[in-house]
């Protein structure tokens, strides 16, 4: 149980919830063990009226009236005790399981982008949910029904001993077995339980792909294919599910059988002792039967109770593995910082970890704040990698990036990306209203600003014509909008939060020539005092630019700026003089 060791934290913060269920499991089987004396006592009454101990029957009637009256107030007392009892250790199930999904949830925001290269959103999303759940489990129902048992066997073998310990010793007797069967079986279930956990994932990731890119599906007409592949992975995780299920089908009739066999010495060896005149009353034989039968569904949960914890151990240990995971970019600077926009690369280089291309090569240049760059490249350059390292999304492994004179690293990253617009080269738009997207970047932005940001982005008069313009749901991953309309919805969302630097990363690529030329002026009224970063394969969206800097194969190969690069041979003159002649073609 060594992963579960990582949840004691939880018991500690919601001890007095845990201390009170305990309280209340005592109180309610208290209660519940006063009925089989009850019973007893009634059974010797009327054994001595037979008997002849007690000749008036009206003492008799009166005798077991009472205890009536005391056995189903006892059985009512002990069922609103256990209706607290599940109320108190419930929902702190509940309430922990709220608080590790947080936990999680927070953990995957502070973890890396190179995490989520190596790791399949399907699997996260199984880890935060079908996990958890199993994790609950264990603080729910199991730690609830062990208390239960627990408390019961102490109570009620106490009283079993101090009645006759004979009787009590023969009736414990199949424990022992029961003990072994389980060691045994849970090392079964432990390794039946990662294999379906792991399945699972497998499922659910499988599925979330699918769903995913479910046009390329259709459009290649592989349906029969996928449906065939999600067929063959299903009937895998029913085996490995049928495997786990078949070692807990075990449990039960296991417990029902010792328990048989427990009944049947209570009788047999009960029942010599009463003809031996060991045992005076034949109410004590029927008392140890209530007893052995109360204690039936605690002995036949420690099965369900164990497959729960060796569950939860699977599922914790996998929690684990991305709880321990160490965040790559960490905020080393505790103080906000105050962002200007003055930028500067030396000699940066850097390397994807999971792909080992190296995607920038000793570049340097600076841009000043207010300023407007211009990155200019093929696919594949470096483009977006340097887009991505102003942002800090990844730490550069040679060189330095500077941001007003000072290490990136040691600026405040929740002050650094507050401070950056950033337009992706693949617009992500969540499934929410166009409003509330633009929102993201400033949540408490009025009406009257969103609409101007919409304009300076050219995408209002398209939501005007929507039939709940700013209110219309964009659908999952923006999929209602065309490419160019999401594009221009990120746009806006960019120019919302005011920032100090704006980095737009090819996000023009999806419109025409002739809208890219009315954003290119808009944006740059709107980004008048900011330090700007426009990256594109296209000359018409850098021209505009203070300074362009054409990047090939993780090289800066020209720096300068439009008028002066376009005199001088090589790329951004080959690459003008190749657009110029489409277009021209094009109007043709």
């Amino acid at each position: 149980m060594r992963a579960l060791q990582y949840l004691n934290k939880f018991f500690y913060k919601y001890k007095y919830r845990l201390i009170l269920g305990i309280l209340i499991t005592v109180v309610s089987k208290i209660f519940v063990l006063q009925i089989p004396q009850l019973i007893r006592e009634s059974l010797n009454i009327v054994e001595d009226f037979n008997n002849h101990k007690i000749t008036d029957i009206s003492i008799v009637k009166h005798q077991l009236k009472i205890n009536i009256i005391y056995i189903v107030g006892a059985a009512i007392i002990s069922g609103f005790f256990t209706f607290l009892m599940r109320q108190t250790l419930i929902v702190m199930s509940r309430l922990i399981e709220f608080d590790l999904k947080n936990e999680i949830f927070q953990q995957y925001e502070n973890l890396s982008l190179n995490f989520y290269k190596k790791n399949r959103t399907g699997d996260l999303m199984n880890r935060i949910s079908e996990d958890v759940g199993k994790v609950r489990m264990y603080f729910g129902p199991a730690i609830m029904y062990t208390m239960n048992m627990l408390v019961l066997f102490v109570v009620a073998i106490t009283k079993m001993i101090s009645i006759d310990s004979k009787l009590t010793l023969y009736t414990l007797l199949p424990l022992p077995i029961l003990s072994v069967a389980i060691y045994l079986l849970s090392k079964i279930i432990n390794q039946r339980s990662t294999i379906v956990q792991q399945y699972l994932s497998k499922l659910t990731t499988f599925s979330q792909e699918i769903f995913s890119g479910i046009n390329v599906v259709k459009a290649y007409g592989i349906e029969k294919q996928t449906a065939n592949d999600f067929s063959a992975l299903a009937i895998t995780s029913k085996d490995k599910n049928i495997s786990l299920y078949k070692a807990q089908a075990l449990f039960f009739p296991l417990m029902i059988l010792l328990i048989g066999i427990s009944n049947i010495l209570v009788i047999y060896i009960g029942g010599m002792q009463y003809i031996n005149g060991e045992i005076e009353n034949i109410g004590i034989i029927a008392e140890f039967i209530i007893y052995v039968n109360m204690l039936t569904w605690p002995v036949a949960v420690v099965g369900w109770v164990t497959s729960i914890v060796q569950q939860a151990e699977v599922s914790q240990g996998r929690i684990n593995e991305f709880l321990e995971e160490v965040p790559s970019i960490k905020n080393l600077q505790k103080t906000e910082s105050n962002i200007q926009g003055d930028i500067e690369f030396k000699n940066v280089n850097f390397t994807y970890e999971d792909t080992n291309i190296t995607a920038l090569k000793n570049v340097s240049f600076t841009i000043k704040q207010g300023s407007t760059l211009a990155i200019l490249g093929k696919t594949g350059s470096g483009k977006s990698t340097i887009a991505s390292l102003i942002a800090r999304l990844y730490d550069v492994e040679k060189g330095v990036i500077l941001v007003d004179n000072k290490p990136i690293k040691n600026m405040h990253l929740k002050s650094l990306r507050e401070s950056i617009g950033f337009v992706p080269q693949d617009a992500f738009l969540f499934s929410d209203t166009i409003k509330n997207n633009i929102k993201i970047g400033d949540e408490n932005a009025s009406d009257t600003e969103i609409i101007n940001v919409a304009k300076a982005a050219y995408i209002h008069h398209n939501i005007e014509k929507f039939s709940n313009q700013y209110e219309t749901l964009v659908g999952e991953r923006g999929v209602t909008l065309s490419g160019g309309q999401k594009q221009r919805v990120s746009i806006a969302r960019a120019l919302i939060s005011n920032p100090k630097i704006l980095i737009f990363d090819d996000c023009l690529s999806a419109v025409d020539t002739e809208t890219e030329d009315i954003i290119l002026n808009n944006l740059k009224k709107a980004s008048k005092g900011k330090t700007s970063i426009i990256i594109s394969h296209r000359t018409s969206s850098v021209k505009n630019a203070d300074k362009i800097i054409i990047i090939n194969e993780g090289e800066i190969i020209q720096t300068g700026t439009h008028n002066t690069l376009v005199s001088i041979p090589g790329y951004y003159q080959d690459i003008y003089n190749q657009q110029l002649e489409e277009k021209l073609t094009s109007n043709e």
